[in-house]
């Protein structure tokens, strides 16, 4: 990593902290697949996928000051990458239009 021996320090704990939200958010997903039906967990299969990818291009990071900077503060970090990736954003798309195919037959009894 590279970085001042302090920032060095400090971004390795960062990215501890870092790693251990990438976990949470795995096991919560983890957790929702589980409990669908086979096309929404092989979706939520996918998001998990994309969600380590995600991960490992974080982790790969070897300058102290990104993780100073991006990682610090704990907030949605894990989320937003996800939620910012085209992928993820076509599975949410599928996902709605499949909602809105059953709404409609519900309404048209059928």
């Amino acid at each position: 990593m590279t970085g001042t021996a302090n920032q060095i320090e400090w971004a390795q704990q960062i990215k501890l902290r870092a790693n251990a939200e990438f976990d949470r958010v795995a096991k919560a997903f983890e957790g929702a697949a589980s409990k669908q039906a086979e096309e929404d967990r092989t979706e939520t299969l996918a998001v998990i996928a994309i969600l380590e990818e995600k991960r490992a291009e974080v982790m790969a990071q070897d300058k102290a000051g990104y993780f100073i900077r991006d990682w610090q503060e704990l907030t949605d970090q894990v989320r937003q990458m996800i939620s910012k990736d085209s992928r993820y954003q076509a599975i949410k798309a599928k996902k709605a239009d499949r909602r809105t195919e059953l709404q409609i037959k519900r309404k048209l009894g059928t």
